[in-house]
């Protein structure tokens, strides 16, 4: 469950179902039982295209940019189910939010270090004024200033712009800080949930993922 406002951190091991999970939530694959609920209404069959119409939008992992597109190009490819009249506004705020992005909007995606692919990747997520935003490894690779730049933008799209989070994360110390509460998913299943203060401070959850992973 992530309530309206949250952010919620969803962490676990490689192979776990976290990824998974964040792409059963977007329509590929679609869940074999069970259903997904969002904003009281069964998107569990729905198609790929019609649920992003519905003010979701996700960050993948590995960024997926379209490396042979410039940065503008990505970023209106992020608004397409978005007002036009808008997009002159949403383009100041990703700028405003990731001043590198508006240096080199005419620069090839893949031309960028993986940092600033990172930001387009969310910057072209945001393009679509998104109610509920699934981040999946935005910290993945980068360096630890970096990483520092990305929460600190996750946090203030959270608060400035009260946009829900799902955020799957490998940095388990940063992602449970920043979050509401989270949850700690094994073999696709739930086996751990809480505020994040309180899974820090878990014994189990630290000897898993903080302290050497024993």
């Amino acid at each position: 469950e992530v309530k309206k406002g949250e952010i919620v951190s969803l962490i676990g091991a490689n192979g776990a179902g976290k990824s998974t999970l964040m792409m059963t939530i977007c329509g590929t694959p679609q869940a074999s039982s069970g259903q997904v609920i969002y904003d009281g209404e069964d998107i569990t069959r729905m198609p790929t295209h019609q649920i992003m119409r519905k003010s979701i939008a996700q960050s993948p992992e590995g960024r997926r940019i379209f490396a042979r597109m410039s940065v503008l190009e990505n970023l209106q490819i992020g608004a397409v189910t978005s007002d036009p009249s808008r997009f002159n506004k949403d383009l100041g705020f990703v700028f405003d939010l990731f001043p590198i992005l508006g240096e080199r909007r005419q620069q090839r995606g893949g031309t960028l270090s993986g940092g600033e692919q990172q930001m387009l990747s969310i910057a072209r997520a945001l393009m679509s004024r998104p109610r509920l935003l699934l981040l999946d490894e935005p910290s993945l690779g980068l360096a630890p200033m970096l990483v520092k730049q990305i929460f600190d933008v996750i946090g203030q799209i959270n608060k400035d712009r009260g946009v829900t989070i799902l955020l799957v994360e490998q940095n388990v110390h940063q992602s449970l800080r920043l979050a509401h509460r989270g949850y700690v998913l094994a073999n696709g299943e739930i086996i751990l949930h809480g505020h994040g203060d309180e899974l820090l401070a878990n014994p189990d959850v630290r000897n898993a993922y903080l302290e050497g992973g024993t």
